[in-house]
């Protein structure tokens, strides 16, 4: 799976002209570029209730999502987690990666290998949600 360096995600986000250039959008952003791992909504609305609440957080993750900066996955319980995209367009998501869901600290990874989902005759698949759950490489020592 190719990667792309997401060392200034703001900068790159905030050069495409379909996203509003707002302290909010910028400040979810930064969220994003300090984590390699997925963020579960509820700790963005957590580390983020200073800056916005929790109706704008949820609208901007739409967007992003839309833009294809980030996806989306439930985990285990059913939480939704966000994760920085690769190769992603508006409206196209080609992420089609497995997420790993540690069972003891809970933290969830992007895995770096591509799943191949069989096309189905007569049926138009629109999302997948593949999660591998147990133990993460730490909490396995």
């Amino acid at each position: 799976m190719k990667k792309i360096c997401f060392c200034n995600l703001v900068a790159l986000v905030l050069c495409m002209p379909i996203i509003r250039k707002t302290k909010s959008v910028k400040a979810l952003l930064t969220s994003f570029e300090h984590s390699d791992n997925a963020i579960s909504v509820k700790a963005l609305i957590k580390q983020l209730h200073q800056k916005m609440n929790k109706t704008t957080v949820y609208r901007i993750l739409e967007r992003l999502e839309e833009d294809g900066i980030i996806h989306s996955f439930m985990d285990k319980d059913g939480l939704k987690w966000y994760a920085r995209c690769s190769n992603c367009s508006p409206g196209h998501h080609t992420d089609s990666h497995p997420h790993f869901q540690c069972s003891d600290c809970g933290k969830i990874e992007c895995l770096t290998f591509e799943v191949k989902i069989p096309s189905l005759p007569n049926h138009k698949i629109q999302s997948t949600n593949f999660l591998l759950i147990g133990e993460c490489a730490e909490c396995s020592l």
